[in-house]
């Protein structure tokens, strides 16, 4: 691409770096659930010289001048992301998820005040309530789990929780639960004990936005997601929400502020400067493609495919959690061929094969974080490459491959050769090599 050859002759170092990464995510599969591949007009707008602006402020209340495009364009994110998702209030300008997060915690809850969330090694995020964060750090953090024998959430035993805690705040979302969620059921608990509902739907936006997943934008008070994903967009995040804050007079009796105003108010100036500019226009095309027809194809597949997935690895003996998936990712417990602790290992052989995928907890990790016992798998950015089930098929006989033969170099590389084979089939990024 024309756009990147300047840098191979100002900076060959980087240059060279850019040029071998690009090689490894052609040659390899990405089953990473949080990544995905973003298109050219994507990229192109991050590249774009709205990166040279000053933004702080909202449209047409800036400080600085100059704004008219800028505003334009946020304007424009805005009123996309609020038809994408059905929503009364948008914020774009979140840097990323977990300060998009932090803004919601400061909106919403005072310092020490109590919340349930999701735990971590039962699928949740870090910022969800884990002590090593800001959201366990400064508020008091009640996790709720799931069910020691299924995995699964058990709705009654969460609202017993709450009835006894009576938290300010319950938070619904996922990294690594592998079934839908329900939103319906989670709000009224949440009207139960006049709680807050907050709901992070940053890796299935795509599939909310769409419908091949419930959303919760209809009964959340705050909804923030990541905007890479399932979504497929820019690094970065949104937060959304209702207008009118429904326990005003009951947590913020003195704020004047409507639920929209205290969230703009705790994104800027509260954590963040400057919006990144180039980033919300990348945001805006990113809505924009989201918008269109062909998008709900893509996010159907993406579950279709990783069922495909799933019903392959359970039935070359690997146990899942939850015994399946109802969205885009699934979480191989490990333990269960008694490489407990072994996630590591894996990960690194599932590398050398071309394969790439995270280790992570499973549900009461027997390991620790470093050394856990599980994989996790997500098909988002293979079905941007427009494979299907069959070769998600191919692939899982693969990952079966490399898991029960993880010290064997020979068959490693066996795999490594199929899926680079596979990968042929699916070209990436064409024509945007420097160094041809």
């Amino acid at each position: 691409m024309d756009m990147m050859r300047d840098i191979l002759e100002s900076d060959p170092e980087i240059a060279a770096l850019m040029e071998k990464e690009l090689g490894r995510i052609r040659d390899g599969v990405e089953l990473i659930p949080s990544e995905n591949f973003v298109s050219k007009a994507v990229l192109q707008a991050m590249g774009s010289v709205f990166t040279n602006k000053y933004s702080e402020g909202y449209p047409r209340k800036r400080y600085y001048g100059g704004q008219e495009f800028v505003d334009s364009m946020e304007e424009l994110a805005i009123e996309r992301a609020k038809k994408l998702f059905g929503c009364e209030h948008v914020n774009v300008q979140p840097y990323s998820g977990s300060p998009a997060n932090m803004a919601v915690f400061f909106s919403l809850l005072e310092v020490g005040d109590s919340y349930m969330g999701l735990d971590l090694n039962a699928g949740g995020h870090l910022t969800h309530g884990s002590p090593v964060n800001f959201s366990g750090k400064l508020f008091r953090i009640n996790p709720y789990t799931v069910d020691r024998k299924t995995h699964l959430l058990d709705m009654e035993e969460i609202r017993k929780q709450a009835l006894a805690i009576k938290p300010r705040m319950i938070l619904t979302g996922l990294t690594a639960y592998p079934r839908k969620i329900d939103f319906k059921a989670f709000q009224e608990i949440c009207d139960e004990v006049e709680a807050y509902h907050f709901s992070d739907i940053s890796h299935i936006s795509g599939l909310c936005a769409t419908g091949v997943h419930e959303s919760p934008v209809k009964y959340a008070d705050v909804v923030t997601t990541t905007t890479h994903k399932t979504l497929r967009g820019p690094r970065g995040a949104i937060i959304m929400c209702k207008k009118a804050d429904r326990y005003q007079k009951k947590y913020h009796p003195e704020s004047k502020k409507d639920l929209a105003g205290l969230i703009d108010f705790n994104v800027f100036p509260g954590i963040q400067g400057g919006p990144h500019d180039h980033v919300n226009a990348a945001k805006a095309v990113a809505f924009q493609e989201a918008l269109k027809p062909d998008f709900k194809i893509y996010a159907k597949q993406i579950v279709k495919n990783a069922k495909a997935m799933a019903d392959e690895l359970m039935s070359r003996g690997i146990k899942l959690v939850t015994d399946g998936t109802d969205n885009h990712l699934m979480v191989i417990d490990l333990s269960a061929k008694n490489l407990t602790g072994k996630g590591k290992e894996i990960q690194a052989a599932l590398d050398q094969a071309n394969i790439h995928a995270n280790k992570n907890t499973i549900p009461f990790e027997p390991g620790s974080p470093f050394n856990p016992s599980g994989i996790r798998l997500g098909t988002p950015a293979v079905t941007t490459r427009n494979m299907k089930e069959n070769d998600m098929k191919e692939i899982a006989r693969g990952i079966a491959t490399v898991i029960d033969n993880y010290n064997d170099s020979k068959k490693i590389e066996k795999v490594k050769a199929d899926i680079l084979e596979l990968c042929s089939n699916f070209p990436l990024y064409p024509g945007m090599d420097m160094l041809k």
